[in-house]
């Protein structure tokens, strides 16, 4: 799988569906695939969060910069990436990438802040500062959280866990 001219094997394959839990089908691995080495245009066996966000889809979520936050992906990686996205991942996977989301420093837990910050994100000036936190706070204090709370990706699952969350994207297949 090192550059765009190699073939995937069967092998490859198996060990890129293991790697995502068997939530792509290989004919969808092999699509991934393709299309990942269209925006390896080095045929380096990487991508850069910059190539990632030349997907249109990609460059209009507002939340684009957290999702990507790495230096390069390989195909492995894109796969995982992607399968968070897939109609077959579990709630718990979905909310895994969310909580990466919301956990910008990495390290294991989200601030009041943290929420602030992807929240403005995600409404821009339609909302201020004042009617946010308003918000947050009154959704934290009714979840059992205050202010000062620090969430954890367990405390994400128990919140989000039965919300029937739905985060989906059709991986087309030529």
């Amino acid at each position: 799988m090192g550059n765009s001219s190699s073939m995937l094997t069967q092998y490859d394959i198996e060990e890129v569906q293991n790697r995502c839990q068997k939530l792509f089908s290989q004919q969808e691995i092999v699509s991934l695939y393709e299309r990942f080495f269209q925006l390896d245009l080095n045929a380096k066996g990487f991508i850069s969060a910059d190539k990632l966000l030349s997907v249109p889809e990609f460059a209009m979520n507002p939340l684009s910069q957290r999702l990507l936050k790495m230096d390069g992906l390989n195909f492995k990686d894109f796969v995982a990436f992607l399968s968070a996205f897939s109609a077959k991942a579990s709630v718990q996977q979905k909310i895994k990438l969310i909580f990466k989301v919301y956990d910008s420093d990495g390290n294991g837990k989200v601030s009041f802040n943290d929420i602030l910050e992807v929240l403005r994100n995600l409404s821009g000036s339609f909302i201020s500062d004042n009617q946010r936190e308003k918000v947050l706070t009154q959704l934290l204090k009714e979840a059992g959280y205050s202010k000062d709370s620090y969430l954890t990706l367990d405390d994400f699952i128990k919140v989000l866990g039965s919300s029937g969350l739905k985060m989906e994207v059709e991986v087309p297949v030529d």
